[in-house]
């Protein structure tokens, strides 16, 4: 999709065309009007570039921190548990990070692509259209009126998951035809809302082509694809969410379900999700992205994995957002770079993913409890060879999302290396998280950095023999002198430091997104063009299969009549993204049966659509985002993340990792009550019909 900035300001005068003509009764020379927009698939162009420059597609100019879309410092997985991002905070919703968002309900000049805008202009393009429909064929004209209902669906949607029920505006408010008190409208409850979504995404596909009629535009199944999504959220929150309240203004159920009505609600709507995910499945327009792909070669399946995501032939791909340097343009690569690679910016590793995240993947040493195996039977750590022998057969879907400890990149080993380790491993090597001699404490309470523990300081068993060497930071090292006389510095040269964030704060970087091409002088803001996948075929697998397993739950059978099987329909989708990514096969069918089948396909999104702005609003749909114990903690109480520590040990000439919680201690916090987002407040004081969230 790429749009030119001019034909911005020229339609930003169409808005104040009608109130031109009401004022002077003729119509202005300098504005575009409705009869040269509407004359002509050229004039339609421009209309839809206005439309399509508003939406609020979360790619790579959305910042899941901050609940804008504003390029700075993106990093899709912080926020999610995928990963931590040294700049992103440490708030899982839009009420935190020092309040630096600007509401995508607002609608003052300071909020950027303001859902109420795009709403009116959706409005007045299936308003307007019917008066010049002789303009344009039969085809052109019901696909541009899908264009609308798709935009509308679109805002509603991104409103509903964040505040639930808003104002339904639904047609053109025409001030001053309207008197002003018609024009501020109440907010509609949450179930009214989500049946607008509902309602306006099947006109949509009822009305869209099958193929976009230009290349960036919507089709019939770009509106099937977000229809399964947000269907799938409607009926996670009428089935999970504990939360309802009625408006003080109104009276209105603005938050929640009625609860005699939830159940009945929640099987509609993954009724809807699962159709439409099969609609696609049926349409055979689409199929997972294979090119390099072999059953027997597991570099070929990372390869595949590598470009899938930059391929814009892709058989994945449903609808994606295109990018090009000097118009439109991203930073992704300057902030997420690994810092041995950092562009002219001074930007790096942003975006640096958890050991809970790797842990979810298969091939590596893991304890019975699922976590990563770094220590033996006795305690002492496992040796490796190579920094890459942990890894050496993790799943190709690992090693395509995440930089693994010295993996490479761009033609360069990317060193990741937390210290380097002196002391005598004849007996082998005890944990490294010890003060003053007692046992190991990997606890909040134990040492949260390296430079604290007893084989750095010299103390206790170390007393007067220091044998942990670190690096400051990029520049700042520890030189360790090797047995052969080398020296070694003692850090990596992408990190970890002791006091520098700009590296692998977790002993990972993102690799998932990055360009592997993109020269080195071109690692700058603004100049990244690999595209963004809105919405991929792989996704629309994990929709039907989720949505398959929630109405098995409830008790329901294939909804669109065809005879499906939802189990097998739920374990086929499984298998072949499963397949594809090089994970460990099922054991068969039954491993999806029942909730813990719907737990293993929930597990499964975060794998796969990890860094794609799609997790948080799973794990908010779900409502266990402030609930799920992790490390000890939730989210409610405030909750840590681990890291993997590689280090070096001079007498063997190996490595070993440690893990433990994240050295930064970043706290996530999220509660019960966030999973609604407070509406703007200037909103509400100037309304005597917006309602505050309950309870606000």
């Amino acid at each position: 999709m790429k749009f030119k900035s001019s034909i911005f300001i020229v339609l930003a005068f169409g808005s104040i065309i009608a109130s031109c003509k009401r004022t002077l009764d003729i119509p202005p020379m300098n504005v575009v009007q409705d009869k040269d927009l509407f004359s002509s698939s050229g004039g339609m162009s421009i209309y839809m570039a206005r439309l399509y420059s508003q939406m609020p597609f979360e790619d790579f100019k959305y910042s899941p921190a901050r609940q804008f879309y504003d390029d700075w410092l993106v990093a899709p997985g912080a926020n999610e548990g995928s990963s931590i991002s040294r700049d992103a905070g440490t708030a899982m919703t839009v009420e935190g990070y020092g309040r630096l968002q600007r509401a995508f309900w607002g609608t003052g000049s300071s909020a950027s692509n303001a859902a109420f805008s795009l709403l009116r202009d959706a409005n007045r393009l299936r308003e307007t259209l019917p008066e010049y429909r002789a303009n344009f064929s039969d085809a052109e004209y019901k696909h541009y009126i899908g264009e609308a209902y798709f935009a509308r669906a679109m805002v509603f949607y991104e409103l509903a998951k964040r505040y639930g029920g808003v104002p339904l505006v639904t047609s053109l408010l025409k001030y001053p035809d309207v008197p002003a008190a018609q024009l501020d409208m109440p907010r509609a409850t949450e179930e009214e809302t989500w049946n607008q979504v509902l309602a306006d995404f099947d006109s949509a596909a009822a009305n869209l082509s099958e193929t976009s009629l230009k290349r960036g535009y919507a089709n019939k199944y770009v509106a099937y694809g977000f229809k399964s999504e947000a269907m799938l959220f409607a009926g996670s929150v009428a089935k999970y969410n504990k939360i309802t309240g009625f408006g003080q203004k109104t009276g209105v159920r603005v938050i929640g379900f009625d609860p005699s009505k939830a159940a009945a609600a929640s099987v509609k709507y993954f009724q809807e999700a699962y159709k439409a995910a099969r609609a696609i499945m049926k349409s055979n327009k689409y199929s997972l992205y294979k090119k390099k792909w072999s059953a027997t070669d597991k570099e070929g399946q990372y390869q595949n994995m590598v470009d899938m995501f930059s391929d814009i032939t892709s058989s994945e791909n449903i609808y994606i957002k295109e990018y090009k340097y000097p118009d439109l343009a991203h930073g992704y690569d300057s902030y997420n770079i690994p810092r041995q690679l950092m562009g002219g910016n001074g930007y790096s590793a942003e975006n640096c993913p958890t050991l809970d995240f790797v842990e979810m993947f298969d091939g590596f040493p893991k304890n019975p409890d699922g976590t990563i195996q770094v220590f033996d039977a006795k305690g002492k750590y496992l040796m490796y060879d190579k920094i890459t022998d942990l890894f050496a057969k993790a799943e190709p879907r690992l090693r395509a999302y995440v930089i693994l400890p010295g993996e490479a990149f761009k033609g360069e080993v990317i060193e990741i290396r937390r210290g380097v380790y002196t002391g005598d491993a004849s007996g082998g090597i005890n944990p490294l998280r010890v003060v003053n001699s007692g046992a190991p404490d990997y606890t909040v309470s134990g040492p949260s950095n390296y430079n604290q523990v007893d084989a750095y300081t010299a103390k206790g068993a170390f007393a007067g023999k220091k044998s942990l060497f670190l690096s400051q930071n990029g520049t700042t090292h520890e030189v360790v002198t090797l047995p052969d006389g080398t020296s070694m510095n003692a850090s990596g040269k992408s990190g970890p430091f002791t006091s520098d964030a700009t590296a692998a704060i977790t002993g990972f970087t993102i690799r998932k997104w990055l360009n592997p091409n993109m020269p080195q002088s071109l690692v700058l803001e603004a100049r990244s063009e690999q595209p963004f996948v809105l919405m991929r075929y792989g996704e629309v697998l994990l929709n039907a299969a989720e949505a398959a397993s929630e109405l098995l739950l409830a008790g329901q059978t294939d909804p669109t009549g065809g005879g499906d099987n939802l189990l097998q329909i739920a374990y086929t989708s499984i298998r072949d993204i499963r397949e594809r990514a090089g994970a460990d096969p099922l054991a068969g069918m039954s491993d999806l049966a029942g909730a813990s089948g719907l737990q293993l396909i929930r597990k499964e999104r975060r794998k796969e659509l990890a860094f794609e702005n799609k997790i948080l609003w799973d794990i908010r749909r779900w409502r266990t985002q402030h609930s799920d114990v992790l490390n000890g903690f939730t989210q409610s109480d405030g909750a840590y993340y681990k890291g993997l520590y590689p280090f070096y040990s001079t007498t063997t000439g190996k490595y070993f990792f440690d893990a433990g919680l994240e050295e930064g201690r970043r706290r996530f916090r999220m509660t019960e009550q966030e999973y609604y987002f407070a509406i703007p407040t200037d909103e509400v004081s100037k309304s005597p019909k917006i309602d505050q969230q309950p309870g606000r």
